[in-house]
C-alpha cells in the first residue's frame, strides 16, 4: 500500500494543509467540554454572585461559539480538501493503470486476463480512494482526539481516568479479534469479484451462442454460484462489522455508568469536595470522545488490510515487468518502403512446451501481396501477430527495411502498419470516427476514399447520415462483413506502408472479396500481408508460404505451389473445382 502512496507526492502540501485543518479541528473539539465545565461549575458555585454567574455564562457561551463556528470552517475547507485529493489520487491511478495497460503485450494481457484488470481499474481504485479519504479525515484527528481526550481527563481526575483505560483495552482487544477473523476474507471477495466480471463478461459477450445451444439454465446456474458464493462472504464479513457497533455502544454506555457511580460511591461529588460537577460532565465528555476516536483507530486499522489488498493488485499491474519494450535509444525511422523479412524465427506462447513456429524464414516485398495459408493450427495467425509486436519471437529476427524492428520506438514503427484483424472491432462513435480512428487529424477525402477501396460506400451512402451514421460499441449495429468492411478502411485511411489482413475477408462474399482486392491492387502501393482460409483469396498473390504444424511446407505462387508443395495441393483440391484448378 506504501507504494501507492507516491502518487500523493503531487498533492504534499494540500496534505500537509488537511492535517493542519483536521489537527484545529480536533483542539476545537477537545476545548468544548472544558467550556461546558467551567459553565457548569461556575452555574452551581455557591462563592459567586449573580453578577459572576451571568459573566461567566457570556464568557464561556462566546468561547463556545467562537471556537464551534472555528471548528465548523475547518471541516468545511478540510472536507473540499480531502475530496480533491482523494478524487484526483484515484485519478493518477487510474491512468496510471491505463498507460500501463496500453504497453502491456498480449502475454500480460494473458496474464492478468481483462476481467481482473478491468475490477482492478473499478472497484479496487474505488476501495483505495476511500481509504485515502478516510485516512486524510482521521489519521491525524482520531489520535488527537484519542490522546487528547485521556490527557485533559487524566488532569481532571486520575482515579476516573483508570475505568477509560480499562475500556480502551476492551475495545482494542474485540476489534483485534475482528480483524484476524476478517482479514482473510477481503482477499477471497476481491477474487470473488474477479470470477463474478468474468462470467459475466463471458455469458453477454457469448450471448448468441448460450441461445443458439439452449444452455440459459446451465450459464444462469454459473452465474448464481458464484454471486451466491460472494454474497455468503461479504455477509459473513458485514455481521462481523455489524457487531461492532452494538458492542462499542455498550462498553461506551457502562463507561459513562461507571464514571458516575465511582464518582458518586467515592464521595468525589459532594459538597465539601473539591471534585465539581462540571468536572464529571467534561470528564465523561472527554470519555466518550477518546473511546469513539479509540474505535475509529482500530476500524482504520481494519480498513487498511483490505485497502492494502487492493492497492497490491493496482501496484502489481503498474510497477509488472513488460516483456516488449522500447530500446534505451531507438533508432530513427526516415524513409520507410515496407520490406518484412523474417529471418530465421521460432516462437513458443508463455508456458507452453512445444513452440507454435519454427525456423520460419521469409521476405514480403513492397508493392507485392504476400499470403499465407495452412491447416487450423498451422501457426498463421500467430506468425501475423509478431509483425506489430504483439509478441516477440522466441528466438530469430524479424526486420523492416533489413532494420531488426526491436530497435525502433513501439509507437513510430506501429504508425507504418495497418492492422485488421478477423473479427472487426468498432468503437462507439460515427462511421467516419471509426474510419480515421488511426489518423492524427480527420481528413474527410481520405475516409471516403478508404470506404470506396474497401467497398463500404455502398451500403454507408444508403444510410441516412452517411459517414455521420452512429456505431454502437463492438459495432453491433452493423452486419459482420460491414464491420469488416469499415475495419479494412480504417487500417487503408491510416494509409500504412504495411498491411496485415487477418483472414479479414472471411465474412465478405465472392464478388465482394474479388472487388476489393482488385481495389487494393489498383489503389495501394504497399507491402500486403494475407492470412485466408480461402485459396479464391489468395490464388493471385505475388506469394504465398503455406504453413503445416509451425514450419514452412512451400513458398511460390499458386501454379509453383500446385506443382512442388502437397499440403497446398490437398487444400487447393478441397476447396476448388477442377476448372477452377486450371484457371
Amino acid at each position: 500500500m506504501i507504494k501507492s502512496f507516491r502518487f500523493l507526492k503531487p498533492y504534499f502540501w494540500w496534505v500537509i494543509l488537511i492535517f493542519i485543518l483536521v489537527a484545529f479541528r480536533a483542539v476545537t473539539n477537545l476545548a468544548l467540554p472544558f467550556f461546558l465545565g467551567e459553565l457548569i461549575n461556575d452555574m452551581i458555585s455557591s462563592q459567586l454572585s449573580m453578577q459572576d454567574k451571568y459573566n461567566s455564562i457570556i464568557m464561556n457561551g462566546l468561547l463556545m461559539f467562537g471556537t464551534t463556528i472555528l471548528g465548523i470552517g475547518a471541516i468545511l475547507t478540510s472536507g473540499f480538501l480531502e475530496s480533491r485529493v482523494s478524487s484526483a489520487y484515484g485519478r493518477d491511478l487510474r491512468n496510471a493503470l491505463y498507460e500501463k495497460v496500453q504497453k502491456f503485450s498480449m502475454k500480460e494481457m494473458d496474464k492478468f486476463t481483462t476481467s481482473s484488470l478491468i475490477t482492478r481499474t473499478t472497484n479496487d481504485i474505488q476501495s483505495l480512494q476511500t481509504m485515502i479519504a478516510q485516512l486524510l479525515r482521521s489519521v491525524i484527528m482520531a489520535p488527537i482526539m484519542a490522546i487528547g481526550g485521556l490527557i485533559m481527563a487524566y488532569v481532571k481526575s486520575p482515579n476516573l481516568t483508570v475505568f477509560l483505560f480499562i475500556s480502551i483495552a476492551v475495545i482494542i482487544i474485540f476489534l483485534t479479534v475482528l480483524l484476524f477473523i476478517a482479514i482473510p476474507k477481503f482477499k477471497t471477495i476481491q477474487k470473488l469479484i474477479d470470477k463474478m466480471n468474468l462470467v459475466t463478461r463471458e455469458n453477454l459477450s457469448g450471448l448468441r451462442v448460450v441461445r443458439a445451444f439452449n444452455t440459459q439454465k446451465m450459464q444462469a446456474k454459473k452465474s448464481k454460484d458464484v454471486a451466491k458464493e460472494a454474497m455468503d462472504r461479504n455477509i459473513l464479513v458485514n455481521r462481523i462489522f455489524n457487531s461492532i457497533w452494538p458492542v462499542l455502544g455498550l462498553i461506551m454506555q457502562l463507561t459513562t455508568a461507571m464514571l458516575y457511580f465511582v464518582a458518586v460511591d467515592q464521595g468525589l461529588i459532594s459538597l465539601n469536595s473539591v471534585f465539581e460537577p462540571g468536572d464529571i460532565s467534561a470528564i465523561v465528555q472527554y470519555a466518550s470522545q477518546a473511546l469513539m476516536n479509540f474505535m475509529f483507530i482500530t476500524m482504520i486499522l481494519t480498513m487498511i488490510p483490505r485497502a492494502a489488498i487492493s492497492a497490491r493488485r493496482i501496484m502489481q499491474v503498474i510497477d509488472s515487468d513488460v516483456s516488449i519494450n522500447d530500446p534505451a535509444n531507438p533508432l530513427p525511422i526516415k524513409e520507410v518502403k515496407g520490406r518484412i523479412e523474417f529471418d530465421n524465427v521460432t516462437f513458443k506462447y508463455p508456458d507452453a512446451d512445444e513452440p507454435v513456429l519454427s525456423h520460419i524464414s521469409f521476405v514480403a516485398n513492397p508493392g507485392e501481396v504476400t499470403a499465407f495459408i495452412g491447416s487450423t493450427g498451422s501457426g498463421k495467425s500467430t506468425l501475423i501477430n509478431l509483425i506489430p509486436r504483439f509478441y516477440d519471437p522466441t528466438s530469430g529476427r524479424i526486420l523492416m527495411d533489413d532494420v531488426d524492428i526491436t530497435l525502433y520506438n513501439q509507437n513510430d514503427y506501429l504508425k507504418h502498419i495497418g492492422y485488421v484483424p478477423q473479427k472487426g472491432n468498432l468503437f462507439k462513435g460515427t462511421i467516419e470516427s471509426n474510419i480515421a480512428f488511426g489518423q492524427d487529424i480527420t481528413n474527410e477525402s481520405a475516409v471516403k476514399k478508404a470506404a470506396q477501396i474497401a467497398q463500404a460506400e455502398s451500403f454507408i451512402e444508403n444510410l441516412d447520415d452517411k459517414y455521420k451514421s452512429p456505431i454502437t460499441q463492438g459495432g453491433t449495429n452493423v452486419s459482420g462483413g460491414q464491420r469488416q468492411r469499415l475495419s479494412i478502411a480504417r487500417a487503408i485511411a491510416k494509409n500504412p506502408k504495411i498491411y496485415i489482413f487477418d483472414d479479414s475477408f472471411s465474412a465478405l462474399d465472392y464478388k465482394t472479396d474479388l472487388n476489393l482486392r482488385n481495389a487494393l491492387k489498383e489503389n495501394i502501393e504497399a507491402t500486403i500481408l494475407i492470412v485466408a482460409q480461402r485459396i479464391n483469396s489468395i490464388k493471385n498473390a505475388d506469394k504465398i508460404v503455406v504453413l503445416d504444424k509451425g514450419i514452412i511446407a512451400g513458398i511460390g505462387t499458386h501454379d509453383e505451389l500446385m506443382k512442388s508443395s502437397t499440403v497446398y495441393r490437398e487444400i487447393a483440391e478441397s476447396q476448388l473445382s477442377q476448372e477452377e484448378l486450371l484457371r
